[in-house]
Order: structure tokens, then C-alpha cells, then sequence
């Protein structure tokens, strides 16, 4: 049965992922305040910063989805969020969305992070399918996804109006038997 109550700390290497809490929203909110940042996750508009603390004080207490804090361990700073939502019970999947702030990227923080929280929903959780979306701009993410282990499916065409151009979404997943714990 899936417990996303329970809220685990995943630990690798480079990162560990814990209980996103409101203590996390200065880091958070610098990595959105990142123009590319915002355009690599399709974020449209503002959250005022009451509406965003209260957001994360209520994550501990979500029961159908897990928001983790990507912490660098080589720093200890907060350098972004790791997540599964979108949770279908009957169907024992989920989506997966990652946030990583200029100072995370390009490091291996992002591949180490998904790797961790994949293996946790697959192998913990239970769960049969992950999957989410990216953007077709962000051929660095679809190399980080695939490094963890997903395949693309699919592409939503002009899935995003970004500063008055479209652009596709590629759909990718993860399969419970495709999933290769040992590559953590």
C-alpha cells in the first residue's frame, strides 16, 4: 500500500532529500526568482509569499504526494525540490516534477535526486509507473531523466505558450520492471 504520509530523507552521494518545510522557502524562492528557471518549468505568474510559506508548512501533511528539499551536501544549502504527485492509486503511478536553482545545475545533483526519489516510489511505494513532462527546450533534463532510467512516450504538441511561442511537451516514464535499483 502507498504511504506518501510518511515523509522519508533520501541520502546519496551529492544530495539528500528531506521534508520540504517553510524554512526552505527563501532557497526555493531564489531558484524561481531564476529567469531560466522559470521558463525550464513553464511557471506563468507569481506566488505571493504568504500563499507560498503556508503551501510548504502544509507539505508534512499531505497524504497523496511527496515534496522533498534537494539539500547539496558538499554546501548544505537547499538547491531545490523533488516530487511525486498527481498521485492514481487505482493505477499505482504518479508524476514526478524537479526544481534545481543555478546553483545545483550542472553538477549531477538533479540525476542523483531523481534516481533517489524513483527508487523510493518504485521500490518503497510500490509504485508501477512514474512519468512526467518536459519541455522539448530542455534537452539537459530529458539526458538526466534517461541517465534514471526513463523512456520517452510521447509528445503533447504546443503544450506551452512561452513569451508568444509554442512548444511541445515530451512525456516520459518509468516502469516498476524496467527500473535498475543498483544505478543509485
Amino acid at each position: 500500500m502507498t504511504d506518501f504520509a510518511y515523509k522519508p530523507t533520501l541520502t546519496g552521494d551529492l544530495v539528500v532529500l528531506r521534508q520540504l518545510d517553510e524554512g526552505d522557502y527563501d532557497a526555493l524562492k531564489a531558484a524561481m526568482d531564476d529567469p531560466d528557471v522559470t521558463r525550464l518549468t513553464g511557471s506563468h505568474g507569481e506566488i505571493g509569499e504568504e500563499q507560498a510559506r503556508e503551501w510548504m508548512r502544509t507539505r508534512k501533511d499531505q497524504t497523496d504526494r511527496l515534496d522533498l528539499a534537494i539539500v547539496d551536501k558538499a554546501s548544505g544549502a537547499v538547491v531545490g525540490e523533488a516530487v511525486l504527485n498527481e498521485w492514481d492509486p487505482d493505477n499505482q503511478c504518479c508524476n514526478f516534477r524537479i526544481l534545481i536553482g543555478p546553483s545545483g545545475q550542472g553538477r549531477g545533483l538533479g540525476t542523483e535526486a531523481t534516481r533517489l526519489i524513483v527508487g523510493y516510489g518504485i521500490e518503497q511505494l510500490g509504485l508501477h509507473r512514474i512519468s512526467l513532462g518536459v519541455y522539448a527546450f530542455n534537452p539537459r533534463a530529458q539526458r538526466a531523466y534517461e541517465k534514471a532510467g526513463f523512456t520517452t512516450e510521447g509528445v503533447l504538441r504546443d503544450a506551452l505558450l512561452w513569451n508568444g511561442e509554442w512548444f511541445d511537451e515530451i512525456v516520459m516514464s518509468v516502469l516498476a520492471s524496467e527500473w535498475i535499483p543498483s544505478e543509485v
